[in-house]
């Protein structure tokens, strides 16, 4: 862990100079909000500015040389397991239609794909909705010439098929609420003496306050994230959602764990060059900004939306109930250099001390009976109630 911005790789001139300019529309953003911008808003413009954002600027961010490695970058073998229950969405939708939501360098919907392909599951098209220009870029070069493949800059009024979204919530910007002495608070950012500081102001969102009240524990000193924005996404994405079904794959906690009393300081982090620390005010517009996802309140939005839960289990146990090791039989001799790349590959998948037990998949329905291979070893469902 990496808490201080000497411990970090130093960025390039070009790179220095770009962070500054984000930091000089935030410097702004913060006094034309009389000295206190709320998280959200702060996060919000460090990622997703236009032109200046971390997700939106061009760096790069996936693989060895970028700030971190996401599951379709280690191997091939993760799309092309998670195509198994893919395959048996499209079978039970009105339509054989994917949408990908924040499909980073391309490689989830081409390994998806081929996945598909060698199980002859048939795929009429694969739609890609991503808020960054270079990444569209990027996963245009990955996927080919392939015509099933189309980008969208809206979500479809409505949706059927299979709806696939791989570290995407754990990106959207959060709101801070603190609980100090038995009084509320909404955690912001200041500017003292030219850099970037904690702030808080009382809290004026009831809807917020009300959330909180909710899920902190009670009676004592602390701080943690509520992700309205991943509560209204998949909530929508429900809404939407009229034949088919949605795998979501992040990093968090049912409610209860979310929200531990030991948890008292949240979940929120910063990724640079593959470096983690919790000061997310490190390089705005070069790093990565995230936190947990509350399963339970994700559950809760997409039940009020009229889909249902149905799966929710550790990565590790789902690949390898989807059939992971089954894949990577199919790689060749266990002596030869594919093999044992992608069994790298795997093994960081699935180790609890890795993504194993780290990374969570949730499975949400609409109507029809669905086959999932990926549930069959374990469902947890149970757990994320709050």
């Amino acid at each position: 862990m990496y808490r201080s911005l000497s411990q970090l790789p130093e960025p390039s001139a070009d790179a220095r100079a770009h962070s500054e300019r984000v930091s000089d529309l935030l410097r702004a953003q913060i006094a034309e909000a009389h000295g206190f911008l709320p998280f959200r808003d702060w996060m919000n413009t460090a990622l997703y500015a236009p032109g200046l954002g971390y997700y939106t600027a061009g760096a790069r961010k996936f693989g060895a040389d970028g700030d971190f490695i996401t599951a379709p970058e280690l191997t091939p073998l993760f799309g092309r397991t998670l195509a198994t229950d893919v395959a048996a969405i499209l079978a039970a939708s009105d339509k054989r239609h994917i949408l990908e939501l924040g499909a980073g360098s391309g490689k989830l919907a081409r390994d998806i794909l081929a996945g598909l392909d060698a199980m002859g599951a048939k795929v009429e098209r694969y739609d890609i909705l991503d808020v960054s220009a270079d990444l569209v870029d990027r996963q245009r070069a990955t996927v080919g010439n392939d015509a099933r493949v189309h980008w969208l800059t809206e979500l479809p009024e409505r949706i059927d098929g299979a709806i696939v979204m791989n570290e995407v919530l754990d990106a959207l910007p959060v709101d801070i609420v603190s609980r100090r002495n038995g009084e509320w608070f909404e955690r912001g950012v200041a500017v003292h003496e030219g850099r970037f500081v904690w702030a808080e102001s009382p809290i004026e969102d009831d809807e917020l306050r009300a959330m909180a009240e909710m899920r902190f524990p009670a009676h004592i000193d602390y701080y943690s994230e509520i992700n309205r924005n991943a509560e209204r996404l998949v909530g929508e994405l429900a809404r939407r959602m009229q034949s088919g079904a949605m795998l979501i794959v992040d990093y968090g906690y049912p409610a209860h764990e979310f929200y531990h009393p030991q948890r008292s300081e949240g979940t929120l982090m910063a990724h640079y060059r593959h470096r983690a620390t919790p000061d997310p005010f490190v390089w705005p517009g070069l790093s990565d900004i995230t936190s947990h996802v509350d399963f339970s309140a994700v559950a809760n939005a997409i039940e009020a939306n009229g889909a249902n839960v149905a799966g929710y289990v550790a990565q590790a146990t789902y690949l390898i109930s989807a059939g992971i090791l089954e894949r990577l039989a199919e790689a060749g001799e266990p002596t030869g250099e594919t093999y044992i790349r992608q069994s790298a590959g795997a093994q960081h998948l699935i180790s609890p001390t890795e993504m194993g037990e780290r990374f969570k998949v949730m499975a949400i329905a609409s109507r029809g009976a669905i086959e999932w291979k990926g549930f069959a070893l374990r469902n947890d469902a149970a757990r994320i109630a709050p």
